[in-house]
């Protein structure tokens, strides 16, 4: 059945507030969920059933990522709150023993090369199960551990919502300012940075 046939039962989400765009954090908390894993979340165009069963047919631009705490709007106003849902993980940590936060780096740099998704935290690295990846990151004498937690992997330089916003950049004293741009994978910021 497609999303098509069953709009009349479907309802549909067709604008995303990143982090929730500002909502009170207790209007965000009363509005039902969409619990999506990470592969879902990628996805511009899905149907997916909210926290009270309903039916919510997702039509957003192309190339737009949800993240955990992005509020999704109904087309009749509604909203929903983005989760992410809990998935199976490896958790990459520096050996307890002998290890330093240096070797997390060394497997951030060595699992960039291979282009996987990555979780980067404070002490810690999470990326999708991969019993190859788990070898490869054992025999860099990391401690390597499954388990289930919701995924927000890094963006990249180039990654989006699918929106612009403003932010500043530091820049040569004199030259700092603040600007809209878009963050699709063909931009290109010009900056020309003073030494």
């Amino acid at each position: 059945m497609t999303m098509a046939s069953t709009a009349s039962t479907t309802l549909l989400a067709t604008r995303v507030l990143p982090r929730g765009g500002g909502l009170a954090r207790t209007l965000l908390a009363r509005a039902p969920a969409l619990v999506l894993d990470w592969a879902q979340r990628q996805r511009s165009r899905f149907e997916a059933a909210d926290t009270l069963g309903r039916r919510i047919g997702v039509l957003l631009p192309r190339g737009t990522v949800l993240r955990g705490g992005d509020a999704l709007v109904l087309a009749d106003g509604g909203l929903l709150r983005v989760e992410a849902a809990p998935e199976p993980l490896l958790r990459v940590a520096p050996c307890p023993r002998h290890g330093t936060p240096l070797d997390l780096l060394r497997a951030a740099y060595h699992l960039g090369n291979r282009h996987v998704a990555l979780q980067i935290g404070p002490d810690h690295l999470q990326l999708e199960r991969d019993p190859v990846l788990a070898d490869l990151l054992r025999g860099l004498h990391l401690d390597v551990t499954e388990v289930e937690a919701p995924f927000e992997p890094e963006a990249g330089a180039y990654g989006h919502h699918g929106h612009a916003h403003p932010h500043g950049h530091g820049h040569h004293p004199g030259h700092g300012h603040d600007h809209e741009h878009d963050h699709g994978a063909s931009s290109d910021h010009g900056h020309r940075y003073a030494p």
